[in-house]
């Protein structure tokens, strides 16, 4: 079975509201409007940041060295695919092309995509996961409270997003405050 994939490009690491030490990777659509919110650690930020920053550190970082040993043996990063999305958990593949042959590794998404942005290689993810984040998106600014706060932090972080950018600040104020709540608690 075929399904559609769709391009996305980084564009932006940013502070968790809900959690000391972990960031959001916001994943934009190339062609359209929709994102995904990736929670990553303190470390991957960094190395995203540099990365996307064209910062070269006097010794090389995990995914500097990873990247010049695949160069070195002649084997090029072709594709990141995210392929799956399970309770907030991204799922990644690196496709990784050979001399010989394409090898699918299975990946962390935040290692996949930093290195997708340090090997200048596309990014991809099926188009069924930005449908499900949509509707949740959709639906939140309908929901009762009780039912937004059972919402995961990545879609109300971008639920937030959303409704400042809408304008709804009625929206907005309510889900800064329940992403607030999780932060104190």
């Amino acid at each position: 079975m075929y399904k559609k994939k769709i391009g996305l490009k980084v564009a932006n690491v940013q502070p968790s509201q809900d959690q000391n030490g972990t960031y959001f990777l916001i994943l934009k659509e190339i062609d359209g409007s929709r994102q995904l919110n990736i929670n990553i650690g303190a470390n991957e930020a960094q190395s995203m940041l540099i990365t996307l920053r064209g910062i070269i550190p006097p010794r090389p970082l995990t995914h500097n060295l990873f990247a010049s040993v695949l160069e070195a043996v002649s084997i090029s990063l072709e594709r990141v695919l995210i392929y799956q999305a399970v309770n907030d958990v991204y799922y990644a593949y690196m496709y990784l092309k050979t001399p010989t042959s394409i090898l699918r590794v299975d990946s962390r998404t935040s290692d996949a995509v930093t290195l997708a942005v340090r090997m200048h290689a596309p990014i991809f993810v099926y188009e069924n996961i930005l449908d499900e984040m949509e509707a949740h998106i959709k639906g939140i600014s309908e929901m009762e409270e009780s039912l937004i706060q059972q919402e995961s932090t990545s879609v109300l972080h971008t639920a937030l997003q959303r409704a400042i950018e809408s304008e709804n600040y009625e929206l907005a104020a309510k889900l800064r405050d329940i992403l607030n709540q999780r932060n104190i608690l």
